[in-house]
């Protein structure tokens, strides 16, 4: 029989009753098993076509995932379900026109929901990933806008001892330059102040941030997760945002006083990433959640490559204290526009559709309610998951922060670029991870829908590729010396390839325990800002003398740390829901299942 007769015969078997599908006749064509036309099917025929749409994966299946679709025989089924209707199209007493009717006393449900799924585009869900990402926009500008404007702070034209013979220097000036192209150029008619900071004083100050950040984490999740997220998040950023305007008077009055007030900015924004995993856990649909919450965590990203260069700017334009200035405003004007706009669920957003709100509701289910007060502490503290994610994260951010806060510093001393090309060069690898990140986010969520990977093959592989591949390019960049075009080629290259852990290791926490995902977050970045406190200083360390071989030390630690945490999370990472994090009714219904197999 020609090809196109078997085909049409797909069609019409298709549009008639989708019963190709039907697992109890796997050779009804006479042509190949029928696990071979599903995939055919769903190729051509429109009313299969949402079974392969984004988001449709796990909530049109009931109790079947795509994997038993694609790749079902009669022995991997309920023999009960000899076939899957449509019911938008059914059939006489509901049976398959090629099986026989189904006993009275045997599952009859439909495996495909009738109810539509709302689209994203223009959706209340994506509405709130855009103002996450706009806000984690403010919160990185807030954080690193003080790396850049170092350059601007200090003075660094009195004379520094000399160097050992025997050690590397670092490279030399550009044509054209001097001995004084370091020193920052005051904006025109205006005299702004400068400072006598050295390595290790600025290196104490770019960590000072962190010492306050750690604190706030764990408290902040758990608070989260209870009360709801978007007033920490938006209380974060706006405390964050007023100290930030009071940057040029404590610097003024000394660098203990900015240290101290870096650490209060530090408490503030503390709670924003655990409030953001909070309130993904009750807004983000489980197909939805890689795309969802990389878009929104990825306008950390967008911010440093915003904030960096225009500080640059600024600072050379009207004066380093302007950069605090307009930062803070900025701030504060999304943090009205957050309360504004913000609902913690979507039961109480007045602004979401009913299809959609009934969307989110059922595709979360239970996992999407507050824990109460009590916590299971005691399961939490050994479970082998959570350590993966909390010591994988911490090796990751040793290099993220090791670049967020030095780089700066680095092309400065070493490659020698004037304060605007060091802000943009500064900023192009954030470019990178930002794009990086939002696409492997779509990506994850659909080898996940499409059953191509389970959810913990999908977060090791990310995982695995932002930590080697960012570990190489370090060490790349060590070997470039001087060369300026291939030490920015790799410094953007590290950073970009970094962007693949947002949909690994990043948003595990809501993988393992959805209800408690604040909490974890809360967990696992307090260990994890534990490198934004070191690393600085030790940069600040190594490079004491501004020579290539303190540098190389910086880019070699960093990328060991980073291989040490790709094989932590490869050996003991996993993406499958914790025992101790089902509710008391989840746990009784395993319990019913578990018995029910066993008398059988």
């Amino acid at each position: 029989m020609p090809l196109w007769v078997h085909l049409e015969r797909v069609w019409l078997c298709c549009l008639c009753c989708l019963d190709c599908l039907d697992c109890s006749n796997s050779g009804h064509l006479g042509l190949v098993p029928c696990s071979y036309l599903t995939p055919l099917l769903l190729s051509v025929c429109p009313l299969c076509f949402p079974l392969q749409a984004p988001g449709f994966g796990s909530s049109l299946i009931k109790r079947q995932t795509h994997a038993e679709l694609h790749h079902h025989s009669p022995s991997a089924v309920n023999p009960s379900r000899a076939s899957v209707t449509l019911s938008a199209m059914p059939l006489p007493d509901g049976n398959s026109i090629n099986t026989a009717p189904l006993d009275k006393g045997e599952d009859t449900e439909p495996l495909i929901d009738n109810d539509p799924i709302p689209p994203q585009c223009c959706s209340a869900r994506l509405n709130l990933a855009f103002l996450m990402f706009c806000g984690f926009s403010m919160v990185y500008g807030l954080r690193v806008n003080l790396s850049v404007a170092m350059v601007a702070m200090v003075n660094t034209t009195e004379p520094k001892p000399a160097l050992n013979s025997s050690v590397v220097s670092a490279c030399p000036l550009p044509p054209g330059g001097d001995n004084s192209s370091n020193s920052f150029h005051q904006p025109a008619g205006v005299t702004i102040p400068q400072y006598p900071w050295d390595s290790e004083t600025q290196g104490w100050l770019l960590g000072a941030f962190f010492f306050g950040y750690l604190c706030t984490q764990i408290p902040g999740g758990y608070l989260s997760d209870h009360y709801g997220g978007s007033i920490f998040l938006g209380v974060g950023v706006l405390v964050t945002a007023f100290l930030t305007l009071l940057t040029p008077l404590a610097a003024q009055m000394g660098s203990h006083w900015l240290f101290a007030l870096r650490v209060l900015e530090g408490i503030a924004e503390g709670v924003t990433f655990p409030a953001m995993m909070s309130m993904w856990a009750r807004w983000a649909p489980p197909p939805e959640r890689s795309r969802l919450i990389t878009l929104s965590a990825s306008g950390g990203s967008f911010g440093a490559f915003i904030v960096l260069p225009l500080t640059g700017l600024i600072s050379q334009s009207l004066g380093w204290p302007a950069v605090f200035y307009l930062c803070g405003v900025a701030g504060c004007l999304w943090a009205v526009v957050w309360f504004i706009f913000v609902s913690d669920d979507p039961r109480t957003d007045r602004r979401i559709s009913k299809e959609e709100r009934d969307y989110i509701i059922k595709s979360i289910g239970s996992q999407g309610t507050s824990h109460g007060w009590s916590i299971p502490l005691l399961s939490m503290s050994m479970s082998v998951p959570l350590w993966a994610i909390t010591i994988t994260q911490m090796c990751s951010n040793w290099s993220y922060y090791t670049l967020l806060t030095s780089l700066p510093t680095y092309m400065d001393n070493v490659m020698h670029f004037d304060i605007k090309s060091n802000g943009f060069l500064s900023a192009l690898p954030y470019l990178g991870g930002w794009l990086m990140s939002m696409l492997s986010g779509v990506v994850a969520d659909s080898l996940i829908e499409r059953e191509v990977f389970s959810i913990t093959v999908v977060r090791k592989l990310f995982t695995l590729l932002g930590l080697m591949l960012p570990a190489a390019f370090l060490v790349a960049v060590s070997f470039a010396g001087c060369n300026h075009i291939l030490t920015v080629t790799f410094l953007t290259l590290s950073t970009t390839l970094g962007g693949f852990t947002a949909p690994g290791v990043n948003i595990n926490q809501i993988d393992i325990a959805p209800r408690y995902a604040g909490f974890l977050l809360g967990i696992s970045n307090t260990f994890g800002t534990i490198p934004g406190v070191l690393a600085p200083i030790a940069t600040g360390y190594f490079t004491e003398g501004h020579t290539m071989a303190g540098w190389m030390k910086v880019f070699w630690v960093s990328a060991g740390i980073n291989v040490g945490g790709a094989l932590v999370y490869t050996i003991f990472g996993s993406g499958e829901i914790q025992p101790w994090a089902n509710t008391e009714d989840e746990r009784a219904e395993i319990e019913k299942e578990r018995s029910m197999s066993i008398a059988t």
